[in-house]
């Protein structure tokens, strides 16, 4: 098979970034016309059933992902035979997560009839799309084509509003405006899966690639404990609050958690030049990326944080109306998960790429266990704005646990974790005291001096001096050694 050529880093980047913008856009404007449309009660049923099928469709995927950008960075790999043996185990596990995840709906919600059907109509539809996109994305991070995934993104997003719309005009009823949703998945994994038949030959019969199993188990396990982390809140919520707080928690959880989206626009293309990195025995190259990504993740986090700290209020008034209005303050505690959450996919993918998967499994453990009980007692005690606490908790403590089990953590500490959280908290802190009763000038100001970072972080400084000189509109961040000619 011929060999594909590479994007660099800079333009995957970008290709992710307006292709990430867009279809979040789409989706966040799909998520605030449904939650208008729907009522309190239907839209809290909706968002506990999306949790389940968030999670199930990570089963479909049990690491396999990851496990795949690993081998595919191996020197003289068949792609052919690597994507046909990934599909073959995808279509394996998508039958088994059908099994066992409506078993497990049926015997924890015995009671409620309406989620046990809603859970269908959006399930099926939907894990399926999940799983179907997921092998495209994944084979085009892995040649390190993004456009592709790019395209992917934005065709699912549109078939989403498309349909929601058409729903919605119609007046049809919650359970097939749930159907819809997950049709508009279902679509976008149709397509990706058609883009990848392009590139390479799928085939169901022959040699399977035996690579795909090694540290198979820890990976899932890794994995599921990654995706379970924002799905846990309306899942445990369900049991502590009523329907119609666990929608106000979903409405203020929903933003941060679409935005999440950005910086894995970043991680993603970093990912596979780590993996290729640590592969090569280029151990230098490897803390320096990881080291770059920590400090450009950190720095995404914090800009989304500050427009939703300062004007939470604003945010719910404009997107969802009045009647969402206590949402408020839960989306300005929860707002402060965007940037440790940003921080912690940089450290998790730093012990990845290393071989370190197990050190991970073992801090996400960690991070789900306590929040379990975090959001169990404090949703209890303080209600929403408890669980608001708990999502934030959560993240720190894994944050906390990312850092320790680092090899390098003093390092790191020293040159990105440090300097960049002390500055962010100190700026944060003050401004608040000082403008509290001007959001807008609050969030000016602070977005100044978040800017100073650029000129102050010679790294940076290095960068922004490359990229005038060097290209002017475009600066390629991969260097013939991380290559590994």
């Amino acid at each position: 098979m011929e060999k594909l050529k590479k994007n660099s880093i800079a333009k995957n980047i970008t290709h992710l970034f307006y292709s990430t913008a867009l279809s979040s856009v789409l989706n966040a404007t799909a998520l605030i016309v449904l939650a208008n449309y729907l009522k309190s009660y239907d839209y809290g049923m909706f968002s506990v059933v999306l949790a389940f099928a968030m999670i199930m469709g990570y089963f479909t995927d049990a690491g396999l992902s990851t496990i795949v950008l690993r081998e595919g960075s191996k020197k003289d790999m068949d792609l052919s035979i690597l994507i046909s043996s990934y599909v073959k185990m995808r279509m394996v596990l998508l039958v088994a997560t059908f099994i066992c995840g409506f078993v497990v709906i049926h015997i924890s919600n015995s009671g409620n009839k309406e989620l046990i059907q809603t859970a269908y109509y959006l399930i099926i539809p939907m894990v399926l799309g999940i799983a179907l996109q997921s092998i495209g994305t994944t084979f085009f991070q892995m040649i390190e084509k993004m456009q592709y995934n790019g395209m992917i993104r934005i065709i699912s997003s549109v078939c989403l509003v498309l349909t929601l719309t058409v729903g919605i005009h119609f007046s049809l009823k919650p359970l097939i405006i749930t159907t819809l949703y997950g049709l508009s998945y279902f679509a976008g994994g149709v397509f990706g899966v058609y883009l990848v038949s392009r590139n390479v030959y799928i085939r169901f019969k022959g040699k399977f690639h035996k690579g795909l199993l090694q540290n198979l188990g820890s990976f899932t396990l890794g994995g599921l404990l990654f995706v379970m982390l924002p799905h846990i809140g309306p899942l445990v919520l369900e049991k502590t609050i009523t329907l119609e707080e666990v929608a106000l928690f979903a409405v203020a959880y929903r933003i941060p958690q679409a935005l999440q989206q950005i910086p894995f626009i970043i991680a993603g293309a970093y990912y596979p030049v780590l993996f290729r990195a640590f592969n090569n025995n280029l151990l230098d190259d490897h803390l320096r990326y990881n080291i770059t990504l920590i400090k450009i993740m950190t720095l995404v986090g914090m800009a989304m944080t500050i427009p939703f700290y300062y004007m939470s209020n604003v945010v719910i008034d404009l997107l969802f109306g009045d009647k969402w209005i206590h949402a408020s303050f839960p989306l300005k505690i929860l707002s402060l998960m965007l940037t440790l959450q940003a921080i912690n996919i940089a450290l998790a993918d730093g012990l990845t790429t290393k071989g370190l998967q197990s050190l991970r499994t073992i801090v996400q453990s960690i991070a789900v266990i306590s929040g379990f009980f975090l959001y169990l007692f404090l949703s209890r005690l303080f209600g929403v704005t408890g669980a608001a606490f708990a999502g934030v908790m959560i993240e720190g403590t894994a944050l906390i646990g990312f850092w320790i089990y680092n090899p390098n953590r003093w390092i790191i500490a020293k040159k990105a974790i440090y300097p960049y959280l002390s500055f962010f908290i100190i700026c944060l802190g003050g401004i608040e005291f000082f403008l509290d009763s001007h959001p807008f000038l609050a969030v000016v100001f602070n977005f100044l001096l978040l800017t100073l970072v650029l000129f102050i972080d010679k790294e940076f400084k290095n960068i922004i001096y490359e990229f005038i000189k060097v290209r002017g509109i475009g600066y390629k961040w991969k260097t013939k050694k991380s290559q590994g000619v």
